[in-house]
């Protein structure tokens, strides 16, 4: 059986600052903003890189904000750096040992993601 995680839809309570924060301060591409109709619109945005996106919008959603959602980066520093300069809030570095790194930030409505390195020959269990 085969199966593959390709969107996570998040709870946003202004879609407009949303798109802005995801596309101007992660580098997200936009992939669609659609209004289907009957006051729906519906945003879906992908990281640099991935295969799964995010989706938001009018009409999805409603629930609890979504809590630590992984972006897997290369070079957490330099990652770390970037978003920093483009005003994103994000932790000092975590070092769990073993070649696994986070730092975390969370968007304007509190969902929460970790930017997560992990060297290569990192101990990781099995």
């Amino acid at each position: 059986m085969r199966m593959r995680l390709e969107l996570i839809p998040l709870t946003v309570s202004d879609v407009d600052r949303s798109i802005t924060f995801y596309r101007d301060v992660l580098g997200f591409a936009l992939d669609h903003d659609v209004s289907p109709g009957n006051g729906m619109r519906v945003v879906q945005l992908t990281p640099p890189g991935s295969a799964c996106s995010i989706a938001f919008g009018t009409g999805i959603g409603g629930g609890a904000p979504v809590t630590n959602i992984h972006l897997v980066v290369d070079d957490l520093e330099a990652a770390r750096t970037a978003l920093a300069s483009r005003g994103l809030e994000v932790s000092g570095i975590h070092d769990l040992g073993g070649g696994v790194r986070y730092a975390f930030f969370a968007d304007p409505d509190a969902n929460s993601w970790a930017l997560q390195e992990i060297r290569p020959g990192a101990s990781l269990p099995e």
